[in-house]
């Protein structure tokens, strides 16, 4: 009976640390959206573009056909994850050239994953805009198979959980969902 306490309490604190970071994370994404630019710069000269902190909400992702909506946070490291979907740094930022990739707890925000099919739409609003992807496939693959991870030369997107979605303790596999950019959300 203290064992089935211990797992109710632990699987409850982490559902309760994720929902408590995606609402954290969606407050901070509305911040940075209602932010506009000034329309004077203060210098001349153009800055390149701030690489986000760990931790910090970089982008709305939804999946229109499956009634998801998600902020992602920048980093893949537990303490980013247990907030949402997380973007990993050093890859390029949603609508850039090369391939932008988004990893996820299972057990939590990207469940959904397991009902994604060929041919959904994946929306990635960030604060420079909106853009669309269309799922090209999925897969299933060991954790040393790091192919998904590889750089591409279009943009392209990729989603990594564990696998399968409903088992106990670490996972054995990894599911892969793989998307192009289409194009710019309307």
């Amino acid at each position: 009976m203290a064992g089935g306490l211990v797992l109710l309490f632990s699987g409850s604190r982490d559902v309760l640390e994720w929902q408590a970071g995606q609402m954290a994370a969606q407050r901070e994404f509305e911040r940075l959206e209602s932010a506009k630019p000034s329309p004077f710069p203060s210098s001349p000269i153009v800055k390149t573009r701030a690489t986000p902190q760990l931790g910090n909400a970089v982008a709305k992702l939804v999946i229109p056909r499956l009634g998801a909506e998600l902020f992602v946070v920048e980093g893949d490291g537990d303490v980013e994850l247990r907030k949402g979907p997380g973007h990993m740094s050093g890859t390029p930022m949603p609508g850039q050239n090369g391939n932008c990739i988004i990893a996820g707890h299972r057990d939590t925000h990207f469940r959904v994953l397991k009902d994604i099919r060929d041919g959904d739409e994946i929306v990635l609003e960030t604060k420079a805009g909106a853009y669309t992807y269309r799922v090209s496939g999925t897969q299933i693959v060991l954790p040393s198979n790091t192919a998904s991870l590889e750089p591409t030369r279009d943009a392209e997107l990729h989603l990594i959980t564990c696998y399968p979605f409903y088992y106990l303790g670490s996972a054995p596999q990894r599911f892969v969902v793989r998307a192009k950019l289409v194009g710019r959300a309307s």
